[in-house]
């Protein structure tokens, strides 16, 4: 960023830190950060962190966000700052972006939460502010690269629809055992909601919904074999923006063979419940390690005939590792989800949008190129 904005982050978690000590790190002009969390002790262990990580001169304040109730703490604060970003889990996120808009700041959020969004969207229609919704990695990056897929293909071939959008992510361990195949990289409420909450889609050129792991199929990146299976609120707005334009456009989650299965084999044992997403969750937590050293695989394509009639495909394939940054080494889930968020920021605060801002509705192109975005994924 070239000038400097007083930037507040609501949550003290692992996105938390990265997107923090990104801004410190990567900024034209670092800013000054502001942690907010319930738990205070968590949100100054946080601004430490930061400040031992930076190698750059910061300002990092830590302070109580109240999970109910505004603090003149909290006011006092939301008064000084120019946007939120919001890190918290995605329940929260409508009552932070009313913060937002009661303050008059920026907001952009990661969730994958529909419903949530969907509210947020309803909320900051009459905002004089910008809320960038669902900006990390899936939803986030993966949709952006698949909406750029989409615009060259329009404009190399000279056609206005296609057959095919597919766009994958799989947030890994380097190696999985049995019986589940699989090690939490992230969190383990999000996996389980993921898995159990409904997919929009496209089929046959119009929007409709479908369960989740419903779709399983085979893929092979980079000479590695994956199961990837239709997975909730990866897709963004983009079956919106392209319905009547793509044939069969998805969002699904990649794992390794065998994990799916396991999954099927949990959700079975715990039947129609509607507790079922937190009973998942504890299945899992019972027999799922958490794993430090991660990978992110991603994965779009498009397919379609071009004006002359001859099918066509197109692939993007990256694999993400861990890297350095200041002085702290972030695992690869922190910089993929983070540096799409300190992006977003960047739009926003530089920019002079009102009201929502979804994937779509962004210019793909530029936001890929990035400054933070490019130094974690790379340029198109």
């Amino acid at each position: 960023m070239k000038k400097h904005f007083n930037i507040i982050i609501a949550g003290a978690g692992g996105i938390a830190e990265a997107v923090s000590l990104i801004l410190a790190e990567w900024s034209d002009t670092t800013p000054t950060l502001f942690i907010g969390d319930r738990s205070f002790l968590k949100a100054k262990k946080v601004a430490k962190w930061i400040e031992e990580g930076t190698t750059k001169p910061c300002i990092i304040k830590a302070f109580n966000l109240d999970e109910k109730g505004l603090t003149e703490e909290m006011i006092t604060i939301f008064q000084q700052g120019d946007i939120i970003l919001d890190c918290l889990p995605g329940v929260a996120a409508p009552r932070i972006a009313q913060f937002a808009k009661d303050f008059n700041l920026h907001y952009a959020n990661l969730t994958e939460y529909v419903a949530e969004t969907a509210e947020i969207i309803t909320l900051s229609k009459n905002a004089t502010t910008g809320f960038l919704l669902q900006t990390g990695l899936a939803p986030g990056y993966i949709d952006l690269l698949a909406h750029e897929l989409f615009k060259q293909f329009q404009n190399d071939y000279k056609v206005n629809s296609v057959h095919t959008l597919e766009f994958k992510v799989g947030a890994l361990t380097k190696h999985a055992v049995a019986p589940h195949f699989y090690g939490f990289t992230w969190s383990p409420v999000g996996v389980a909601t993921e898995y159990l909450k409904d997919t929009i889609v496209l089929r046959d050129y119009v929007k409709t919904t479908l369960p989740s792991l419903s779709e399983r199929a085979t893929i092979i990146i980079d000479g590695i074999t994956y199961e990837e299976d239709l997975t909730s609120g990866g897709a963004a707005d983009l079956p919106d923006a392209l319905s009547g334009k793509v044939c069969h456009l998805d969002y699904k989650t990649l794992r390794y063979p065998g994990h799916y299965v396991w999954i099927e084999k949990q959700i079975k044992k715990i039947g129609t419940t509607k507790d079922a997403i937190k009973e998942l969750q504890q299945k899992m937590q019972e027999a799922i390690p958490h794993i430090e050293d991660d990978q992110i695989v991603l994965y779009a394509a498009i397919e379609g005939k071009d004006i002359e009639g001859v099918l066509r495909r197109r692939e993007i394939a990256k694999t993400i590792l861990p890297q350095k940054i200041g002085n702290h080494q972030l695992r690869a889930i922190q910089t993929t989800t983070a540096a799409p968020l300190a992006q977003a920021a960047q739009l926003l605060l530089e920019g002079k949008y009102k009201g929502a801002l979804l994937q779509s509705q962004i210019d793909s192109a530029a936001f890929l190129n990035g400054n933070f975005v490019s130094r974690v994924y790379g340029k198109i």
